[in-house]
This record gives C-alpha cells, sequence and structure tokens, in this order.
C-alpha cells in the first residue's frame, strides 16, 4: 500500500517552449538547406528534448509502509527522523546558503516546496534528505503519519 506518491514531471510550459525551440530550428535549418534537411535537424531535436524532458520529469518520490524513495535513492522508514515541509524562501534557502554538502538532494527547479527529512542512520553519510514536491505538506503528512502509526 503506498501512502503517497508523485511523479516530479516537468511543467507543460516546458514542452510548448520546446516545440517552439524544434520550430525555430526547423526554421533556421529549412530555409538555406531545404525543406528534408529542416524536418531532419527539428526532428533530432524533437527526440532530443523529449527525451531529456522525460528522464529528468521521470523523478518518482513515494512512500509506503516501509520505504522512502525519492529519485535514484530509497531508504528504510526506521531511519527517518524529524520531517519538515518547506515552502517559499526556506525552500530557496534550503537549496542554496543553508544546503549542506552531503545532503540527498532530488531538486527541480519548477516545484515551489520541498521536504527536509532527517535521516538518522549511522552508516549513511547524508544528514537528510531535501526533496522537491508540488505538495509538501501532503508528502510530510504522509512520512509523519505512518511514522506515528509504528510507534
Amino acid at each position: 500500500m503506498t501512502n503517497y506518491r508523485e511523479r516530479l514531471s516537468v511543467p507543460v510550459r516546458w514542452w510548448i517552449i520546446a516545440a517552439l525551440l524544434v520550430l525555430t530550428i526547423w526554421l533556421i535549418v529549412a530555409v538555406p538547406a531545404g525543406q528534408p534537411a529542416g524536418l531532419v535537424a527539428g526532428g533530432v531535436c524533437a527526440v532530443l528534448l523529449a527525451a531529456l524532458f522525460v528522464r529528468y520529469g521521470g523523478a518518482l518520490v513515494e512512500v509506503d509502509a516501509e520505504r522512502l524513495r525519492a529519485g535514484k535513492a530509497s531508504i528504510e522508514r526506521e531511519y527517518l527522523g524529524k520531517v519538515e515541509p518547506l515552502t517559499g524562501e526556506a525552500v530557496r534557502n534550503a537549496f542554496g546558503r543553508d544546503c549542506d554538502p552531503a545532503a540527498y538532494l532530488v531538486l527541480r527547479s519548477y516545484l515551489r516546496g520541498a521536504v527536509r527529512v532527517e535521516i538518522t542512520d549511522p552508516h549513511d553519510p547524508a544528514p537528510y534528505w531535501l526533496i522537491a514536491t508540488r505538495n509538501p505538506e501532503r508528502l510530510a503528512a504522509a512520512l509523519t503519519e505512518s511514522s506515528v502509526a509504528r510507534s
């Protein structure tokens, strides 16, 4: 059973900007070199951008009864400490000047919220995980709710 699940997909505006970029590449190449060359250049650009957006936006944040998964990493719930939802200026500071270089980060510049999760595993070099999210309160509640239920 999953308590929380979110895919950190890129926003629609990025896809619109990418489409305009592909159109621009097509035009820049097609005018001097011809329509077929423009289609090839635009197609290559479209495929590369789509692959980049799908990969970058494919990061998954998931909380279930046993684990927290964020991006490529996962950790057992027993090693999670204090959970803090962040918004506004607190997010900018957490990912910027207040960030510990040893922390595990799942940063997405297009998301306005984040959650900081303290790691209590003595063998883990990361003091905390900082996870970007669209719903910091819901993610924090999912992490806190299950932690309280286990104790």
